[in-house]
């Protein structure tokens, strides 16, 4: 599903979840994405954010920043950790 994930977009861990029949299970898709980065496939979990538009899994990159410059290279303004404008850059698996 996170490679579905259009290039300058983002999606929520709770989107992903509820896509998948497990509406309260945003956490699980977070420890699952977690592990992505032991796997040789290039899944774009940076694309992943909670559902204010925190970027919670900044930790998991290889820097502080990782995430947010990968972000920023995609056209998303981010300010204090959190996505400005996270409606218009939202995108909702169907």
């Amino acid at each position: 599903m996170v490679k579905r994930i259009p290039y300058g977009r983002v999606t929520t861990y709770g989107a992903i979840a509820g896509f998948l029949g497990s509406k309260g299970s945003a956490r699980m898709v977070g420890w699952a994405l977690n592990s992505s980065k032991y796997n040789l496939k290039n899944i774009p979990a940076h694309r992943v954010v909670n559902r204010q538009g925190l970027l919670t899994g900044k930790r998991h990159f290889g820097g502080n920043n990782t995430m947010k410059e990968l972000l920023e290279s995609e056209g998303i303004t981010i300010v204090d950790d959190v996505i400005v404008d996270l409606d218009k850059v939202l995108w909702i698996p169907e």
